[in-house]
Parts: C-alpha cells; sequence; structure tokens
C-alpha cells in the first residue's frame, strides 16, 4: 500500500493507505467522514492516474495491518446505495474498495434503462467496476461475479461536490463572480454526461466507472 496525505474536516490533512493493485482504500475509524470535499476530488484524480490496474478481490484471510485480526467482510448501505467492506474485528478500521468507497459517498449511480440500451447499441462487452470482471451488456444490467449494477459517476453528486468546493474556496460567497464560478462548475458535470454519450463508440471492456472519472478530472 501507499500512503497518501488527504484534506481534513476541518482543517489539517490525514494519511490514507491505497492500494492500486486491488484498487482499495485502507481506512482508520472515522476516517471516512473526516475527509473533505476537495480529499474526494483528489482520490478520483488518484484512481484515474492508474487507469491500468485491474481490481483483485480481496482475500478472505485479509488481515487488519493494526492488530492483523481476521477482516470482516460487511454490507452496509448509505441512503440508498448499498456497499460492502472488510472490517477490523476490535474497530480499528475498514478496507474498502475505490468502487464501493465511492458508493458509500454517493458518487456513484447505476445506469438506467434507456443508457442500457444505448450501450447494447454499440458495446458487446464491459468491465465491472466492482471484480473486474467481464459483463455481457447484451443480456446481463449487473456483474455476473460480483451482482454490482452497471455504473458511472453520479453527475448530480459531482454538481454538489464542485459547488461546494467554490464556496468553501472563497469567503465572499455572494460575489457575483463567485455566483458565476459556482454555476459553471455545475455545469460541467453535465458536460461530463453528454461526453460519455459521445464515448460509446468505445472498444469491449472498458470500464465505465473509470471512463466517467477520467471525463470528470479532464475538466477540473
Amino acid at each position: 500500500m501507499e500512503r497518501r496525505a488527504f484534506a481534513r474536516r476541518p482543517e489539517g490533512s490525514l494519511d490514507l493507505d491505497l492500494c492500486f493493485a486491488c484498487q482499495s482504500i485502507w481506512l482508520d475509524q472515522y476516517e471516512s467522514s473526516q475527509l473533505t470535499p476537495a480529499a474526494t476530488i483528489d482520490l478520483f484524480r488518484q484512481i484515474h492516474a492508474h487507469p491500468t490496474d485491474s481490481a483483485r478481490p480481496v482475500s478472505d484471510t485479509a488481515e487488519c495491518p493494526i492488530c492483523a485480526g481476521r477482516l470482516l467482510h460487511t454490507h452496509d448501505v448509505q441512503r440508498t446505495n448499498r456497499f460492502v467492506y472488510y472490517r477490523c474485528p476490535v474497530r480499528h478500521g475498514r478496507l474498502i474498495t475505490f468502487y464501493h468507497f465511492l458508493r458509500e459517498k454517493q458518487f456513484v449511480r447505476s445506469l438506467s434503462g434507456a443508457e442500457i440500451m444505448r450501450l447494447q447499441a454499440t458495446v458487446k462487452q464491459v468491465r465491472c467496476s466492482s471484480c473486474g470482471g467481464p459483463v455481457n451488456v447484451e443480456k446481463d444490467a449487473a456483474c455476473p461475479y460480483c451482482q454490482a449494477p452497471l455504473s458511472i459517476l453520479d453527475t448530480e453528486a459531482v454538481q454538489r461536490t464542485l459547488a461546494e468546493l467554490d464556496a468553501a474556496g472563497r469567503q465572499e460567497t455572494r460575489r457575483p463572480d463567485v455566483q458565476a464560478a459556482t454555476f459553471e462548475a455545475m455545469l460541467r458535470a453535465r458536460r461530463i454526461e453528454e461526453q460519455w454519450q459521445a464515448e460509446q463508440r468505445m472498444t469491449s471492456g472498458i470500464d465505465l466507472l473509470r471512463l466517467t472519472i477520467g471525463l470528470f478530472t479532464e475538466h477540473l
């Protein structure tokens, strides 16, 4: 794992351990809730910087890096988003994949029926954003191995984060130039969705979530 520093609420920084080989993050207790919106954006960049790394399943014998206790496979829900992680039995922290971290943060949405139909017209197979397995989009709307639905970055969640970042970076939130910058930030996410639709000429085996994260980072 590689240790990287990220912005922390209300101030300062915290170190997260990232495993790009297994596309996972180790979070000490409470670290997830302490990450700022800017830290989440920074994490997008970190994921996008390793496009050739493929997901590896977490081992059933994975251990807590602090106490060496065997991690427990745990199902959880945040609002309507279900996600999974591997937690330390004595609460030292948890291991969560990039995909499920973004689901926890409400940054991932499932494709609509209309989007799946458009995808089926151009692509036969994509790669699961959760486990890396192949998904035949002509017959499946979810991964046959881990049951994760076909997903992309949620543009509305991107809008909210960009607006929050813009507001947090300025003290005078009512100035006209601030309002204009915030409006422009909100428009960026819609451009991402339009560009994603154009990118449906892509070759088979693409990871849709990574694609939309890449489009997002290019617009920052």
